[in-house]
């Protein structure tokens, strides 16, 4: 039986990669938006493709055995709040629209899908 400790573990290690990812992706897109400003509902798409990206990738590679669902779904809960509340610190602004809960849930699936994979292809599970 897997401890809590080594569950959360993997779990924060998996949120603060994607969300270290999503900022580090984000500030890239940034200076393309300043160079091209393109229209409002692309940079909305591209933002919520770059926290899929993060969402799926880093619980693949963080998670492994047991309840990878659950861990994974945690991962990309909290992933996304921690992406929001650094970009809010350094400077981006403290912005919760009406469609965060459904943001929330799209990482959250989206981490869990990313989760099981990891340990499928790892053969843990």
């Amino acid at each position: 039986m897997e401890g809590w400790k080594s569950a959360v573990k993997e779990v924060a290690l998996a949120a603060v990669a994607g969300a270290v990812f999503y900022l580090l992706a984000a500030a890239v897109f940034a200076a393309l938006v300043k160079a091209y400003a393109p229209p409002e509902s692309v940079v909305t798409a591209t933002n919520w493709v770059l926290k899929g990206v993060g969402s799926l990738l880093f619980p693949l590679l963080f998670i492994h055995k047991g309840k990878a669902l659950l861990k994974g779904a945690a991962a990309g809960a909290v992933g996304c709040i921690v992406s929001m509340l650094l970009f809010a610190a350094i400077g981006g602004g403290f912005h919760l629209t009406v469609f965060f809960p459904l943001e929330l849930l799209f990482c959250a699936a989206i981490a869990a899908v990313g989760a099981l994979c990891g340990v499928k292809l790892r053969k843990e599970g």
